[in-house]
Order: C-alpha cells, then sequence, then structure tokens
C-alpha cells in the first residue's frame, strides 16, 4: 500500500516552483500540495469539510460566521493553491458564486487535472496577479474577500500595502468580511505592521491564533478578520478554543500593533521566509 501511495505522488514544475501533490497516508482521497517543499493546501476530495491545516480551520470558522448557516455568499479568493476554501464554501453554502485568483497558471492546470472540481461548485478560477484583479473589479462587489497569497513562503510584497488594503474594501460589501492569512514569527513586525495596514482600510478587527504565535514564541499563522462592522468575537473565541490545537482571540489590537503606522507601497515590503527546517516534519 505504501508503495502504491507513493506512486500516485505528481511533481510538476510551475510558474512559482515545483509543485508536489502528496497523498495523504490517512485519507485515500485526500492530497497536500506543496511548492518548493512548503505546504500549501490539503483537500480531501470526498469531504470538502475537512480542514488539516489549523489556521484553514479558523479561516472557515470565520467563513461560516459571515452569514447564517447555507446562505450562499459572494466570495473571493486571492490565492488558489489546491482551492481548499473555495471547496470548502461550495460544500458548506452551496450555490455560493466565487471566484479564485491565482497567479501561476500552470499550477492552475495542475490542480484542475489532478484534483478536479464538481460541476456544481459555481468556482471560477481566473489567472491573474492579485492586485491587479482587484483594482478591476466594481465596489461592493463580494461579502467575503479571502486573502492568502504566497509566492513559494512569501506574501508578494504589492499585497501588503495600504492602497491594496483600500482596493480590497472597496470591494467589500459595506457589512463583508476580509479573512487574511498572515504568516510571521518572533518579534512580529510584519504582523503588526500587516493589522495596522489592514485596520487603515477596514477598522473593526481582531486576531486569531496559537497563543505562542500571538505572543511571538515561534513562527506561524495569525488570521485576521476584519470589516467595518464588529467580527463576533466570542464566537470566533469558542471555536478556537474548541480547535484540534486550541487558539484564541486577540481584540486589543492597538495594544497588538504597538504604535506601528500602515505601510504603503513606497515602503511595503514580502512577509518573512520561514526558519530553516520548519516545514521538515510535515512532508
Amino acid at each position: 500500500m505504501a508503495q502504491r501511495r507513493t506512486s500516485r505522488r505528481r511533481v510538476e514544475t510551475v510558474a512559482s516552483g515545483v509543485a508536489e501533490l502528496v497523498p495523504d497516508p490517512d485519507r485515500d482521497t485526500a492530497w497536500t500540495l506543496l511548492l518548493d517543499g512548503a505546504p500549501q493546501s490539503h483537500v480531501d476530495l470526498a469531504d470538502p469539510t475537512h480542514l488539516q491545516f489549523e489556521y484553514v480551520r479558523r479561516m472557515a470558522a470565520a467563513i461560516d460566521l459571515a452569514a447564517p448557516a447555507g446562505r450562499p455568499l459572494r466570495a473571493l479568493h486571492l490565492g488558489g493553491g489546491a482551492l481548499t476554501l473555495p471547496r470548502y464554501v461550495a460544500a458548506t453554502r452551496p450555490g455560493s458564486p466565487q471566484r479564485v485568483v491565482e497567479v501561476d497558471g500552470p499550477l492552475v492546470e495542475l490542480v484542475r487535472r489532478e484534483l478536479p472540481l464538481t460541476s456544481q461548485s459555481s468556482i471560477r478560477v481566473r489567472v491573474a496577479d492579485a492586485r491587479t484583479a482587484v483594482e478591476g473589479m466594481r465596489d461592493a462587489g463580494y461579502d467575503l474577500v479571502v486573502l492568502d497569497v504566497f509566492a513559494g513562503s512569501r506574501t508578494p510584497a504589492h499585497l501588503a500595502s495600504a492602497e491594496f488594503m483600500h482596493e480590497v474594501a472597496r470591494v467589500l460589501d459595506p457589512a463583508g468580511w476580509l479573512i487574511a492569512n498572515v504568516a510571521d514569527g518572533p518579534p512580529l513586525r510584519h504582523a503588526r505592521a500587516q493589522v495596522a495596514t489592514i485596520r487603515s482600510a477596514l477598522p473593526e478587527a481582531c486576531l486569531v491564533a496559537d497563543a505562542g504565535v500571538l505572543r511571538g514564541r515561534r513562527f506561524g499563522n495569525l488570521v485576521v478578520v476584519a470589516g467595518r462592522t464588529p467580527p463576533p468575537v466570542a464566537e470566533l473565541s469558542r471555536r478556537a478554543a474548541g480547535d484540534w490545537f486550541p487558539g484564541r482571540v486577540e481584540t486589543d489590537l492597538d495594544r497588538f500593533t504597538g504604535g506601528a503606522p500602515p505601510v504603503p507601497d513606497a515602503s511595503a515590503v514580502a512577509s518573512p521566509a520561514p526558519p530553516d527546517g520548519l516545514f521538515g516534519n510535515r512532508k
């Protein structure tokens, strides 16, 4: 069995590096997508509601709370990977019109071929730069924007500026939410700047993460939930605490940012690279 599953591994060079689709040894219909060795996505084709990565479960919890259960959402996903969250939304909110923007065309083709979408999913994938795509979109066209863009293991600088966040806010419905994945480690300089930058456009926000990451003790993912109306902190906290890997919600973002100003285009930088060996035990 191990040899047969190993033979199912797919390795291709795509625009952003070397992509690997690795079969999950514990779930016959599940796969992990890696780019240059860094895990990008995990999907179970038979059960799109199974979410392997803890930060993805935190993003999904926020999606669950964005509207009453089952109600379709107009969703924009910036960053595609293996389309984990678009598949989740399609399964939990049937009929949701969803657009995905992914810059890597060969990666899109690999995922479409090896991890095909169902015909009922209503997911449209556009090959384009996320910022360029957003700048061409109409005002208030989405209830939800999911920002999870990585070039390799880093978020590009042009997607980390106040100007870009104001464009994201423009395409959001007044009651809509941005759910953003921010990767950082000690001393959380990038995360503090990103929270300040997001709040310059969408002031009502909170953070969801592992306590050790929030305290700046280790590298990890921080999920920002932001909009023009307060996020449901109590329910987000309950779900984070009850996860397989418990997290917590931070609401005192003035304290968290510590006076960090929003970052303009002129000084925006890519997110920091993860420490060497971080993903060594996840392949």
